[in-house]
């Protein structure tokens, strides 16, 4: 869990029956406030996006908790960080910030950050609230403040590709959060106004018709 006061970040062993004994804060804690939180899916590290330099903090992880932190990387997201996400490959890092390019992403390995991707050519058009890579690594989305609030890029070991179409039917408001199913067959966005959340059907062409609204809204 980010949260707003120290230490940042909380974690805590997890079973069928929840909650375990907390685990010891990082020795190096994130420098301020944790918006987002990520584990490698082979659960070798985890990644803390926060409110100050350098905006996103890794350590990493083990069945004791967390380890030294990894060096910062040589090029810092530009602002605070407010989502982050790893592919689950566990080749690539993004951090979605608030100052322009609004994403930032690296090649990961066991050493930690490589040398940032090179920006995407169309760069999503504001404050970036949160990041999502398809599972199979080949699609990256950011949701953000302002319209298209939802932004779409194929993704390689070379970084962005060319962005993807907007869908047809935008999601309404500021995105805040965004997630492909495990499948990777479809794309939700959470947003500021109703109906509050937006579906639509992904496949390597990009969006499909945007799915009914929920019969009980968020």
């Amino acid at each position: 869990v980010g949260h707003t006061t120290t230490p940042f970040v909380t974690a805590y062993p997890w079973s069928a029956s929840g909650f375990g004994t907390k685990f010891a804060n990082p020795g190096t804690l994130p420098a301020n406030t944790g918006f987002g939180v990520a584990f490698t899916a082979a659960d070798n590290a985890i990644a803390v996006a926060h409110a100050t330099t350098p905006f996103v903090s890794t350590y990493p992880w083990s069945g004791s908790g967390f380890g030294t932190k990894f060096t910062n990387p040589g090029t810092l997201p530009a602002g605070e960080g407010s989502g982050v996400a790893f592919t689950a490959a566990g080749d690539a890092i993004a951090v979605a910030h608030v100052t322009t390019p609004f994403i930032t992403a690296y090649p990961w390995s066991v050493l930690g950050f490589g040398t940032k991707f090179t920006n995407p050519g169309t760069l999503p058009a504001s404050t970036a609230t949160g990041v999502a890579f398809t599972p199979s690594g080949d699609a990256i989305a950011v949701s953000h403040a302002s319209s298209p609030r939802i932004s779409v890029y194929p993704w390689s070991g070379s970084g962005f590709g060319t962005k993807f179409a907007n869908p047809a039917t935008l999601p309404n408001g500021t995105g805040y959060s965004v997630a492909f199913s495990p499948s990777g067959n479809a794309i939700a966005v959470g947003h500021l106004s109703s109906p509050g959340i937006s579906a639509y059907p992904w496949s390597n062409s990009g969006f499909g018709t945007k799915f009914a609204n929920p019969a009980t809204l968020p």
